[in-house]
């Protein structure tokens, strides 16, 4: 839970990052083919000295049968005996620096594959966190905006049948324009529901919504500019389905500095929500069967999993330490890209990470 202020500014947008087209695994690749060649060539270059010292040696042998005769031709058989040996010992020497070089090139294109991939990871992970702040930003703006309403203001004021029917009706109709939401709530200072926004699908009037963290922090609010923003959980009275609730004082006249009359809270449909965000990260389609994209909150809880799996369950090992943003490769050969909100305009964000975890492509 935590309480934040700011004012109302509008928006922006942003785009994943353009996919390559060349898999950086292909200087891998390529490094092991020179490596394949370099040993078949040399395996016939040895083939062939081979043959050659065979040769020589019958060629002496011979050479030495003829007696004087054959002398000159044991002279030149000596000679590519001795060729034969000075290629071979050259051959040797090609295939241990290649060897060694090769095996410095491998390395060296593993480290720089796994550096380009990781910091494409946290460059995903960094678009999805930002992009879900985006989205929550506006949430912001929407609870202090609509605490303004004069339906919401008056129902506050005085929960007369008449002004809560009203009310509800306003909600309504916010509510057929705005579908990121489940429900909007009124509640008195004391922490009755007083009215909401979808009375037949969620009957929540009279409910006493008193304890609820949000509920407090906006009433301890100082001015219309703050709101209180709860954790992801699911809600029994909205279906059991994961809300993130966002609230804030009303207050009289609508003024940010007006005597609170109680309290507006949002709640925000996480589910569809969340899923868009991470399911909407741009991966290859090799990736993406690889590939799990998560938000986590501050205590590394998942809140969205692109597989779906451990939603608001699982806790991530996630070994961030002190960096805002970072790659490793975890226990698993995972390798695991990772980034901390920065917030958005005036929403500070709350510590939440996006993170990227891929298996070894």
């Amino acid at each position: 839970m935590a309480i934040q202020s700011g004012s109302f500014q509008a928006s922006g947008s942003s785009s994943a990052p353009e996919e390559g087209t060349v898999k950086p695994e292909r200087i891998v690749e390529l490094t092991g083919d020179v490596a394949m060649v370099t040993r078949e060539k040399v395996a016939a270059i040895r083939a062939i000295t081979g043959r050659t010292k065979m040769l020589a040696l019958n060629a002496l042998i011979e050479a030495a049968r003829a007696g004087e005769m054959g002398r000159g031709f044991a002279v030149v058989a000596g000679e590519v005996r001795g060729v034969s040996n000075e290629i071979e010992t050259i051959s040797n020497s090609l295939e241990s620096e290649l060897a060694q070089r090769v095996d410095s090139l491998q390395k060296l294109g593993i480290s720089l594959v796994e550096h380009m991939r990781g910091h494409r990871l946290v460059d995903l992970a960094l678009n999805a966190v930002e992009l879900i702040d985006r989205n929550l930003y506006e949430r912001t703006c929407d609870v202090r905006w609509w605490a303004t309403d004069s339906a919401i203001v008056d129902c506050a004021l005085d929960p007369s049948a008449d002004r809560c029917a009203h009310a509800s009706q306003r909600l309504g109709v916010i509510l057929s324009a705005y579908t990121v939401y489940l429900d909007l709530w009124i509640a008195d200072t004391d922490g009755k529901i007083i009215a909401n926004g979808r009375p037949g699908k969620y009957p929540v009037t009279g409910r006493d919504v008193s304890r609820e963290r949000w509920f407090q922090d906006s009433l301890a609010t100082r001015s219309g500019d703050d709101y209180a923003v709860a954790n992801i959980a699911t809600s029994i009275d909205l279906g059991n389905r994961p809300v993130a609730t966002y609230a804030t004082a009303i207050r009289e006249n609508g003024l940010s500095n007006g005597k609170v009359l109680g309290v507006l809270g949002v709640h925000f449909d996480w589910g569809p929500q969340a899923e868009a965000i991470v399911q909407g990260v741009r991966l290859t389609g090799e990736e993406r069967a690889k590939t799990r994209v998560l938000l986590l909150d501050r205590e590394f809880r998942v809140l969205a999993a692109s597989d779906g799996k451990g939603v608001l369950t699982e806790k991530l090992p996630l070994q961030a330490g002190s960096r805002r943003d970072g790659f490793y490769r975890d226990e698993k050969g995972n390798t695991v890209g990772y980034a901390l909100t920065p917030g958005y305009e005036t929403y500070e964000g709350l510590g939440w990470y996006g993170c990227i975890v891929q298996q070894p492509m």
